[in-house]
């Protein structure tokens, strides 16, 4: 794929969804699904909930589906929505491998939740979609989050980090 043919492609509508606890930590999991080619190196596997937005669907509608169907969390209320869209490309050769070129990336709208329920009720093992999408979860500050994503989206996680940063003050 030629590099125009590349910024010829659109970006997928997601959303990222911004889980705060009581303590104010953020709700992060480690991807589950080895063996793709995206560029992931050892610590630099975790991640918010995130996913993509079903034609019609409304963005926050779309959080709480998603917030639902990776996590299994439904005891969660919204605090705040980032003002901006977010985007990021996506390295080259995961274009042709995971989307078969047909996304050159993905511009998220985030949300960020407070989580109000217990965290027995967190349930990545058997996610009411079916697909598992986190082998592992855990509360991390906020600060922190940049440094554990996959560096193609680390300026994403920047700026959600400026955006919701002062929930968890």
């Amino acid at each position: 794929m030629t590099p125009t043919e590349f910024e010829s492609l659109p970006y997928r509508p997601c959303v990222g969804i911004c889980l705060i606890n009581r303590d104010g930590l953020v709700w992060i999991g480690r991807r589950a699904n080895e063996g793709l080619v995206e560029h992931v190196s050892p610590g630099h596997e975790w991640q918010m909930p995130q996913g993509g937005i079903d034609p019609g669907e409304d963005p926050i509608e779309a959080a709480r589906r998603e917030l639902r169907e990776e996590t299994n969390v439904r005891s969660a209320s919204l605090m705040a929505e980032a003002p901006d869209w977010f985007s990021y490309d996506i390295p080259r050769d995961v274009v042709g491998e995971r989307w078969r070129h047909k996304w050159r990336g993905q511009t998220q709208k985030w949300f960020a939740f407070r989580f109000e329920g217990e965290e027995s009720e967190i349930d990545i093992v058997h996610p009411p979609a079916g697909e598992r999408e986190f082998a592992a979860w855990r509360w991390e500050p906020m600060s922190n989050l940049p440094g554990l994503i996959i560096p193609f989206k680390r300026p994403v996680y920047e700026a959600v980090v400026s955006a919701f940063g002062s929930l968890v003050v």
